[in-house]
């Protein structure tokens, strides 16, 4: 097979790259990105040099390239997943959103179409959602897989315009698809302007701790580790034209996250009891900011046998290891253009 992977070397498209190279060496894998502010090489440092790996440059906005990209290379199989994903970028700047999600999707719904035309068999293009495109939970409920969408903000409505795409692809091109709508991933490599890896950055850094309205919003947290491993169980066994709803069954508000992340990061650096929690700070609440959010899993659980893993605070300290042990590429991602765009986010 040959397998595209779009948004390769960003947060959870490295950990799809990485566990598709190392489990299917037969596979010949390409990794598309256009290394926009999130999107880093350094990984992927692990699997740079393997034989069935390869990187392209390229952004899913050209439609020109990204039509040649498939003439030429004869993809089997697509794995979507470059996306704007930061819903404070796409309230202050939502352009970007819906170029890259709307447009670069119908750019790839189009070249898969061409390219697969009157060969569809053995074919599948999957395409990585979110579960923000159903919009916000009040104190009881799940979002599955019937839920009506409801996106609340550019990037879920971006969002919710590409599965609309995909699945429209589906019914009239008979193209070969698969959706899956995740929940909050957390883990290694994560880009710091997101919830957890930013705290951890500031805790270790001792500045203050930005936490929007009174923290009160909840979340279900999926370990990134724990939903790779739910693409590649997708991707494998999932049936066409069905969508899949991946959830870590871990609901938490966000400032108890944060009160986690200050107490199990006091106890690995030394400081005493409470010292972090000091630094909290909570700041104006970004518009439509959804309440709850959490993921009910049960068809993936019953259909294709996938569940987490290990418990929320287990694999919540391995993350702060992993970045306490990394500090230079921490150091890398939070120089320059993020830590301005830190500076106007937050400081309000």
């Amino acid at each position: 097979m040959k397998l595209l992977i779009t948004g390769g070397a960003g947060f959870i498209g490295s950990h799809v790259v990485r566990r598709m190279v190392k489990a299917y060496g037969q596979y010949s894998i390409v990794n598309l990105d256009a290394l926009t502010y999130a999107g880093n090489l350094a990984n992927l440092a692990d699997v740079q040099d393997e034989p069935n790996y390869r990187f392209v440059k390229g952004d899913i906005t050209d439609k020109a390239f990204i039509r040649q990209l498939f003439l030429d290379e004869q993809f089997d199989g697509v794995i979507h997943l470059a996306a704007e994903s930061h819903v404070d970028r796409s309230i202050s700047g939502p352009d970007a959103f819906i170029q890259t999600n709307v447009v670069g999707t119908a750019n790839l719904l189009n070249a898969a179409v061409e390219s697969w035309k009157g060969n569809m068999e053995g074919k599948r293009f999957y395409h990585v959602s979110t579960d923000e495109v159903f919009g916000s939970l009040g104190e009881t409920g799940m979002f599955s897989e019937t839920t009506a969408y409801d996106p609340r903000s550019p990037y879920s409505a971006s969002k919710a315009a590409s599965d609309h795409l995909v699945r429209a692809y589906h019914h009239t091109y008979g193209l070969p698809v698969i959706i899956s709508n995740c929940s909050n991933n957390y883990g290694s490599h994560h880009f710091p302007e997101k919830l957890i890896p930013l705290i951890i950055n500031n805790i270790k850094n001792k500045r203050p701790l930005p936490v929007y309205g009174k923290g009160e919003n909840i979340r279900d947290w999926l370990w990134v580790e724990d939903h790779a491993r739910a693409i590649d169980v997708i991707f494998h066994r999932g049936c066409s034209g069905e969508t899949y709803c991946i959830g870590g069954n871990n609901e938490w508000k966000n400032i108890d996250v944060v009160k986690l992340l200050c107490k199990l990061m006091d106890d690995k650096l030394g400081r005493s009891a409470g010292e972090s929690e000091q630094l909290i700070t909570y700041v104006t609440d970004r518009p439509g900011h959804d309440a709850r959010y959490a993921i009910d899993a049960t068809k993936l659980k019953n259909e294709l046998g996938w569940e987490p893993t290990q418990p929320f605070e287990t694999l919540l300290s391995q993350t702060i290891d992993w970045y306490l042990a990394n500090e230079t590429w921490l150091d890398q991602v939070t120089s320059g253009n993020y830590r301005n765009y830190y500076e106007q986010q937050y400081n309000r």
